[in-house]
């Protein structure tokens, strides 16, 4: 089975979301971005949402987790919850 580790950060709005991938493009880190924005409990800890496989996430996000270069930034992906960006940081 693949597994992969992933971060990501969750807003209520698609236009927050696009501002701020455009801070992290234009060099933000990440974690910072997402420990003072994200609404989901992760963003404590920097998005970080550890490791997990295929179908332990929404399936918007399977798409993407599975799919995407890691260490690009994806998004944003809207969900039941919100708009995401994602970040996958590992992959095996």
């Amino acid at each position: 089975m693949a597994l992969a580790t992933a971060r990501h950060i969750l807003v209520a709005t698609e236009e927050q979301c696009n501002q701020l991938k455009q801070q992290i493009l234009d060099g933000a880190d990440f974690a910072d971005v997402a420990k003072a924005n994200s609404q989901c409990p992760s963003g404590a800890n920097g998005g970080d949402l550890g490791q997990f496989g295929p179908g332990m996430m929404v399936p918007e996000f399977d798409k993407v987790v599975f799919s995407a270069d890691i260490g690009s930034v994806e998004g944003p992906v809207k969900t039941q919850f919100g708009y995401h960006l994602l970040e996958v940081t590992s992959r095996s």
